[in-house]
């Protein structure tokens, strides 16, 4: 049996994170929380564990507690207690901090190699993923530009808001990055379960290899009691289309005690789905891989060899940011001439960056607002939105949380860099009011 063999008979047999209500507090029966570093004895007393105030927490939980079984993904106002000062559309862009990888790939003579380089890359914005602080939803219309990072240039933009959806694209030298998401959720009380419906397909240039991404689920425990932590348990799968190799990566869940938890194994298989290459590691630190023989064993005369690990962190940041994060706040990356519907711009985003929790409060609500009162605008003209930087196509795709509509770069980010690039506008960045509106296409 290979060193994975026991993975899949295990998987029902895995031991998961206890759970325990919430018992005798009116009104909050049911409520389960999970302890990731304890059992279940420890559960009652990490309920009384997180960032709520005790009268923040029975607010909240009046307004959500009707919501368990729903997708809450647009549906509420959100307190701004719980955010972080990043929104949704800067979020996409930091699976970039590794695309040195994806260069690597693109590089590679070895098709097996490629994968591993690829999948690696994939892997490595989990770390990012474990933050337990909610980005800000994106207005409709609004955008990210990211520039100054590995000879990238990204742009992601708002295509829709009910329902929710986003599309990026990034590009250098050796490869296109193209994304359509329309996250999906299930309130379950003091956890959520986060479907990432989505498509995610990289171009390699050099040979013009196609590969899709399928991503885990994610699960954010403990909302409302205890500590808010983050897990994603399930399969990764990246294909090549082109070729049908792909890599098949399973994401261990926590069990007591923490056993198992960031853990991921797997195989990178060719075409006949037969394993070439073992990988391991763990999501929030590294990955390794070795080849291997048709049984999925090592080969004799390899070993295992270290393709990506996390680079220095800051240390007690407020936000568990990387440096790469704060750089995607930064006007760092910023290109010249900003889009005035840049994510960086935006109040709420900005006084919360500045610690200023009540002027971000006020500051969201008035953008909601402008929000509601710009669609009421277009319905009584009759009028409907269209994105400016990504048209919809009449492709419908398939995931395994449901459908999706697919959304395809078109091009004119490319032509309004060129024509900024070459501007002798020095306009600061941050002089820049945030208006999403400002370049919004209406049709009839």
């Amino acid at each position: 049996m290979s060193i994975f063999g026991a993975i899949a008979p295990s998987i029902s047999n895995w031991v998961a994170a206890v759970t325990k209500s919430v018992n005798g507090l009116v009104g909050y029966e049911g409520v389960e929380v999970i302890n990731p570093e304890g059992s279940n004895e420890d559960a009652a007393e990490e309920a009384n564990k997180g960032r709520w105030n005790q009268e923040d927490r029975d607010g909240y939980w009046k307004m959500m507690h009707k919501y368990i079984g729903s997708d809450v993904t647009s549906m509420v106002t959100l307190p701004v207690i719980i955010f972080e000062p990043m929104t949704m559309l800067q979020k996409m862009a930091e699976l970039m901090e590794y695309s040195h990888l994806l260069d690597m790939a693109d590089k590679t003579d070895d098709p097996y190699m490629r994968m591993v380089y690829a999948s690696s890359w994939a892997i490595s914005v989990y770390y990012a993923f474990q933050r337990t602080w909610k980005p800000f939803n994106p207005i409709l219309g609004e955008t990210y530009e990211m520039a100054n990072y590995n000879g990238l240039n990204f742009i992601s933009e708002q295509v829709s808001h009910h329902p929710a959806m986003s599309a990026g694209h990034a590009e250098n030298e050796h490869f296109t990055y193209d994304c359509t998401s329309k996250l999906k959720t299930k309130f379950l009380g003091n956890s959520i379960d986060v479907y990432p419906v989505g498509r995610t397909r990289v171009t390699l240039k050099r040979d013009g290899v196609v590969l899709d991404l399928v991503p885990p689920l994610t699960k954010v425990h403990n909302l409302i009691f205890g500590r808010t932590w983050v897990d994603s348990p399930g399969e990764m799968i990246m294909t090549n289309l082109t070729t049908g190799d792909k890599v098949v990566l399973y994401f261990q869940p926590c069990g007591w005690f923490g056993s198992g938890r960031y853990e991921v194994d797997g195989y990178v298989y060719n075409a006949s789905e037969e394993p070439k290459i073992l990988m391991t590691g763990k999501w929030n630190e590294s990955m390794s891989y070795q080849q291997c023989d048709g049984e999925g064993e090592p080969l004799p005369g390899t070993e295992l060899k270290e393709v990506w690990k996390l680079a220095d962190v800051p240390k007690d940041d407020k936000y568990q940011y990387t440096h790469f994060a704060h750089k995607i706040n930064s006007f760092d990356t910023a290109p010249k001439k900003l889009l005035p519907s840049d994510s960086r711009l935006r109040p709420d985003r900005y006084a919360l960056e500045m610690g200023d929790m009540s002027k971000s409060g006020n500051e969201k609500s008035s953008l909601e607002e402008r929000q509601r009162a710009e669609k009421r605008t277009r319905e009584e003209k009759g009028h409907s939105f269209t994105p400016k930087w990504f048209d919809i196509t009449e492709e419908v795709t398939p995931t395994p949380w449901g459908d999706l509509e697919v959304y395809q770069f078109n091009g004119k980010y490319l032509e309004h860099r060129e024509a900024a690039d070459k501007s002798e506008d020095n306009t600061d960045p941050k002089s820049i009011p945030f208006n999403p509106w400002q370049f919004q296409d209406m049709s009839t």
